[in-house]
């Protein structure tokens, strides 16, 4: 049995919103309030969003490696009795 995990879905989501904002980040237009403290808040929280993201992903990647596994060793040791 399959389940499907959510890290995968919002792994992808998070990491497409981030690249987003980091587009948007480098492309500023005249009248954005973005560098108002000098900081280019976008480029933060696309870096930010895009980490988060590809540790859903990591996780996502990790839990199914284990699930892959642990359904090979149980299919070979049926066949062993």
């Amino acid at each position: 049995m399959t389940f499907f995990d959510l890290r995968f879905a919002l792994g992808w989501l998070f990491v497409t919103l981030g690249i987003l904002l980091v587009i948007a980040g480098l492309l500023p237009t005249p009248t954005s309030d973005v560098n108002q403290l000098g900081i280019n808040l976008n480029l933060i929280w696309g870096g930010v969003l895009i980490a988060f993201g590809a540790l859903n992903l990591w996780f996502a990647s990790r839990r199914a490696r284990k699930r892959r596994r642990a359904g090979q060793t149980a299919r070979t040791d049926s066949h062993k009795h």
